[in-house]
């Protein structure tokens, strides 16, 4: 199955929220697997993000006052629109990332679970919610979520669609707009996701793509949005932060991971074998939440170590469209560079190989074996820094308490997998790890796409959360309505104002303690 048709480009770089397109300077996006051109994208500017945003304020105020449950009848479309159109879907967000085809799948469904997720829960996440008042039967006070108004939305180049189309979704259904800044290594799985929203029934104004260089479109984009989310690495997204907090608006951010996981002695040794190549290598480890440290008790080390190299050795690497290899390639030379600099570092410095460890180019251009290290140290790259690559070391442990220390011995904490003899102790270990999603029994993929319940990081690993209700109230203000009803705070009629302000504390105590008053 080949790449898509420049014809198939040509249709979504028309979706561009740029204008003059013809006289821009372009950028050209090539296939990752062989490194040709297949398209050029228009570069965004400063002008065209002010404008964008200029337009989406204007079409934000119409579509905050469509009823939610329109706005997620659109989403559900949506939805089904992605099913629908998933193999082409599929074939460029591999032609734009090199990933194997199972792992572009991933970003179907993620898509999918999100916008079904967000579609059905909505109305009652953003439904106004009645509380305790200050005076239980004199007040009523009511709690109301109100779109931010735009939200800038800064994606990244390793799930190009999930990142930028997903954390849209409930941002769109709180009633905000949103501008998006994709990647210019992959705005076309931004692109083709735009079109399919728009044809769902999202105006166009109200969710816009300016593609274009960090430096200048997603910094135009913080100095106008409402709200931020950004998906990245931790030192731009410290800077992102700073930037945010200048300007007094909110920001959530899911960044770098340098994450464990743990094998404990009574662990069924095969089933993790196998279930750790996905865990360390899907999307050829490109991803946040892939394991890079395991932890695996000293008494079956050795035998995990054998298994799991076999099990990583013969992993299929290709260049198909079609779901027949476990990986695919890495996205640019950069990266290649930075997953052989951490091997040969760590090599020079007394690392053995387990499993790979070799550049191959008789496959693409940016072929990058996967690789298992043993005996690595702390003072390797490799050990504490993040590869966001290919490349995971094995590390044996006396005991459970030294995994679980180690674990926790890093400035990150975005996501762990554990493996134990028994489905509580897994879960024992997993609430003692510091960690905003820890996976017992799998890699990454239960806690993710567990799209009701919050993902993110702590520490260095990010800040806020995607998914769950905190997905989408994260893009509301809350405002709080308190009417006051019967008679109000000031001195009644009769009464002398030093007897009101004496009886009104304990009268407040009083009427707090009845019961099931608001």
């Amino acid at each position: 199955m080949p790449a898509p048709s420049s014809a198939t480009f040509e249709r979504l770089r028309q979706l561009a929220a740029i204008d003059d397109m013809e006289s821009r300077e372009v950028l050209a996006v090539e296939e990752v697997f062989t490194g040709k051109p297949i398209a050029t994208i228009p570069i965004g500017t400063a002008a065209d993000v002010t404008a964008a945003f200029a337009k989406a304020r204007a079409a934000q105020v119409e579509w905050a006052q469509v009823p939610v449950k329109e706005r997620a009848a659109i989403i559900e479309r949506f939805r089904d629109l992605v099913k629908a159109n998933r193999d082409e879907l599929m074939d460029i967000a591999q032609a734009e990332t090199g990933k194997a085809r199972s792992a572009a799948q991933e970003e179907i469904v993620d898509m999918m679970l999100n916008a079904r997720y967000y579609a059905r829960n909505a109305a009652k996440l953003l439904a106004p919610k009645r509380v305790q008042g200050l005076l239980p039967g004199l007040t009523k006070t009511v709690v109301h979520h109100r779109p931010k108004g735009v939200v800038g939305v800064i994606s990244p180049w390793n799930y190009p669609m999930a990142l930028s189309i997903s954390d849209s979704i409930p941002a769109l259904l709180a009633g905000n707009a949103v501008v998006v800044k994709p990647d210019s290594q992959t705005p076309y799985c931004t692109l083709v996701n735009a079109e399919l929203l728009y044809e769902a029934g999202v105006p166009r104004d109200v969710f816009a793509v300016v593609p274009g260089p960090g430096s200048v479109v997603g910094t135009a984009i913080v100095e106008n949005c409402d709200y931020l989310m950004f998906t990245g690495s931790t030192a731009t997204g410290r800077l992102l932060a700073e930037q945010a907090g200048r300007r007094l608006i909110g920001f959530s951010a899911e960044l770098g991971g340098k994450n464990p996981m743990i094998v404990t002695k009574d662990a069924k040794l095969d089933e993790v074998a196998k279930a750790a190549t996905r865990a360390c290598f899907s999307n050829a480890g490109q991803l946040c939440i892939s394991v890079e440290r395991i932890y695996v008790d000293q008494s079956v080390a050795a035998e995990f170590t054998t298994k799991f190299g076999a099990q990583v050795s013969a992993m299929k690497l290709a260049t198909d469209y079609d779901f027949s290899a476990d990986m695919g390639s890495l996205i640019s030379e950069g990266q290649v560079k930075a997953v052989s600099g951490h091997v040969d570092d760590a090599l020079v410095k007394g690392a053995k190989v387990v499993a790979g460890g070799n550049k191959r180019p008789d496959i693409g251009p940016l072929f990058y074996e996967p690789t298992v290290l043993a005996d690595v140290t702390d003072e390797m790259l490799c050990a504490r820094t993040e590869t966001f690559g290919p490349l995971v070391s094995i590390y044996p442990v006396a005991d459970v308490e030294e995994a679980i220390a180690k674990a926790n011995d890093t400035e990150y904490g975005l996501n762990a997998s554990v493996w134990a003899g028994t489905k509580a102790e897994g879960e024992a270990i997993a609430a003692r790890l510091r960690s905003g999603t820890v996976n017992v029994d799998e890699g990454y993929a239960p806690a993710f796409g567990s799209t009701a319940a919050p993902m993110g990081g702590m520490r260095a690993s990010g800040v806020g959360r995607r998914h769950g209700p905190e997905g989408i109230l994260k893009y509301c203000e809350s405002q709080t309505i308190a009417t006051t009803r019967v008679l109000n705070l000031g001195t009644p009629r009769g009464f002398s104002n030093s007897f009101w302000q004496k009886a009104l504390t304990p009268l407040i105590s009083i009427v707090q303690q009845l019961p099931g008053r608001r």
